[in-house]
């Protein structure tokens, strides 16, 4: 499989520990990453983040100025980038704790390298489409390409979930797709309990795609079964 596309895309590893890191990016790179940027506390990270505007985020859980739950949630605050934890807790409350905030995987060291390039290219590939195509809505362009809505002239920028949200009605064609269905697409094989969040982003959508968002003709909800994406042909 040619993975050329995804792995172009700008990689952030934080962890404090040195050896684990060069190794970490040893993986990445012989497998043909070029873009990888690093940090070694929670500090530098969001620092990296906010200069680097990387695509995955792979963060350690501890941290020597904190922990990487608390690292993600700060990140949330300006960015909606797909992050792994990678640590060596492997405790069920700990990977439930990094799922519910958000996390698009969870790894436990030790790990073998083709684990960890298994996990990072799968979600790689649920965030990120090669040469995705355009949309029209009613007064609005998708372009999933650019990760963009046109409307009145001006680009608003998707998040990498509502980018997955719309791709995947988009799919469909106007079918309707069950929460279940979206749920999974943006949080994996375990979207148990994302229907708040799933809501959340929908209202987030309406407001960018939608003319007037409390009269959606667009993304219409399907009561009881989903949702629909209204394409114009």
């Amino acid at each position: 499989m040619d993975h050329s596309f995804l792995q172009n895309k700008k990689l952030l590893l934080v962890d404090d520990e040195p050896e684990l890191l060069q190794m970490v990016t040893s993986i990445l790179s012989d497998d043909g990453f070029g873009n990888i940027v690093t940090a070694v506390s929670a500090k530098d990270a969001v620092s990296m983040f906010q200069n680097e505007k990387p695509d995955l985020a792979i963060l350690d859980v501890m941290l020597p100025d904190g922990d990487g739950f608390s690292l993600m949630q700060q990140i949330r605050a300006f960015s909606d980038v797909p992050v792994i934890f990678l640590t060596a807790k492997d405790e069920a409350a700990d990977r439930l704790s990094g799922l519910g905030l958000g996390a698009d995987d969870y790894i436990a060291k030790p790990f073998l390298p083709q684990e960890l390039l298994f996990r990072i290219y799968a979600v790689l590939r649920r965030c990120y489409k090669e040469d995705a195509p355009f949309v029209e809505l009613d007064g609005c362009t998708v372009d999933f390409g650019r990760a963009e809505v046109r409307k009145a002239g001006k680009a608003i920028p998707l998040t990498a979930k509502e980018h997955i949200f719309l791709e995947t009605l988009a799919r469909s064609e106007g079918r309707i797709v069950t929460v279940d269905t979206l749920c999974e697409a943006l949080w994996g094989d375990n979207p148990f309990g994302y229907e708040n969040s799933l809501n959340a982003h929908v209202r987030r959508i309406r407001e960018k795609i939608e003319t007037d968002p409390s009269k959606p003709v667009s993304l219409i909800t399907v009561k009881g079964l989903g949702y629909k994406l209204n394409i114009r042909k």
